[in-house]
C-alpha cells in the first residue's frame, strides 16, 4: 500500500510518498519540485506512479507557496521567481543530507525532477550537485539567464521592476553559475529527460529543444538523453508525460 506522509525537513514542508513495505529502508529516491503558483500536493499523481515502481518520493514546498505562502501579491511573487529557485537549490542539499542521515537513500540512486519552475530548479541542480544521478525536466528550461531576461522584459513592459542595477547584477551572477546551457560539461552524461508541450507560451519550448539538439552530440550513451515534445500541448504536464518520467527513473535508478 502506498503511504502519503507529511514530513517537514529542517522547516521545509514535504510530502513523503512511499510503499509502506519500503518506508524504513534505503530506497532509490526522487525529489520532485512543483511549479510556480502550484503546490506540492498537485504532484501527487506522478509521485504515486513513482512509488508504485518502488521509489521513495519527496515533494517539497517551495518558498512563498502552499504552506509557506507569506501573503505576497501575485506581482511580488512573480518578481521573487528566481529567489524561489535559488532557495530550492539550497534546500535540495538539506533534504539529501536528511535522507542520508536517516538511512533512507540508496547509494547512487537519487533523482531530481520538477514541473516548470521545478524543472528550472532541476536543470540548475545538475550544475550545482554532482550527486544528482538522474533527472527529468518537465516543461522547464536549462537556459536560466535567457529565461530571466524574458521575465525581466515582461516586468519592465508592465512597469513592475523595483530592482536596482546592483540587484540585477547580483542575480545574473548567481544564475550564470547555475545555467546548465553555460555548463554543459557538468552533465557527465548523466541520464536526463526533457518533456515539453510544443505550444507552451509560458516557458519556451525552443529553449529546451535547442539545448537538447546541442547536447546530444556530447552524449555517447544515447539512452541517457531523451527529449519528448508533445504536439498541441500548452503549459500543462499530460498524464502520458508523467508515465514517461516515471519510466525514465525506473530505467536509470532502479
Amino acid at each position: 500500500m502506498i503511504g502519503i506522509y507529511q514530513e517537514p525537513i529542517e522547516g521545509i514542508p514535504c510530502l513523503h510518498v512511499v510503499d509502506q513495505k519500503y518506508a524504513g529502508g534505503e530506497r532509490p529516491t526522487v525529489i520532485y519540485y512543483h511549479g510556480f503558483t502550484s503546490a506540492k500536493e498537485q504532484n501527487l499523481p506522478i509521485a504515486y506512479m513513482l512509488a508504485e515502481k518502488g521509489f521513495r518520493v519527496l515533494l517539497p514546498e517551495a518558498l512563498h507557496h502552499g504552506e509557506r505562502n507569506s501573503g505576497l501579491s501575485d506581482d511580488k511573487r512573480q518578481l521573487a521567481f528566481f529567489e524561489i529557485v535559488l532557495k530550492n537549490i539550497r534546500e535540495l542539499d538539506i533534504i539529501r543530507k536528511y535522507l542520508l542521515e536517516n538511512k533512507l537513500l540508496k547509494e547512487n540512486a537519487l533523482g531530481v525532477a520538477g514541473t516548470s519552475m521545478g524543472g528550472i530548479t532541476t536543470s540548475a541542480a545538475l550544475v550545482k550537485y554532482s550527486w544528482v544521478n538522474a533527472a527529468a525536466v518537465m516543461m522547464g528550461t536549462p537556459k536560466l539567464q535567457a529565461y530571466a531576461h524574458q521575465l525581466l522584459q515582461y516586468a519592465e513592459k508592465n512597469g513592475k521592476t523595483p530592482f536596482t542595477q546592483e540587484d540585477l547584477d547580483d542575480l545574473f551572477e548567481q544564475l550564470a553559475e547555475l545555467d546548465l546551457s553555460a555548463h554543459v560539461e557538468s552533465l557527465h552524461e548523466r541520464p536526463l529527460m526533457f518533456w515539453h508541450g510544443e505550444n507552451d507560451k509560458v516557458v519556451p519550448y525552443e529553449q529546451s529543444h535547442s539545448f537538447y539538439q546541442t547536447v546530444k552530440q556530447a552524449y555517447k550513451k544515447k539512452d541517457h538523453l531523451q527529449f519528448i515534445g508533445e504536439k498541441g500541448r500548452e503549459h500543462k504536464v499530460s498524464v502520458p508525460a508523467m508515465h514517461h518520467a516515471a519510466e525514465w527513473f525506473e530505467r536509470h535508478l532502479l
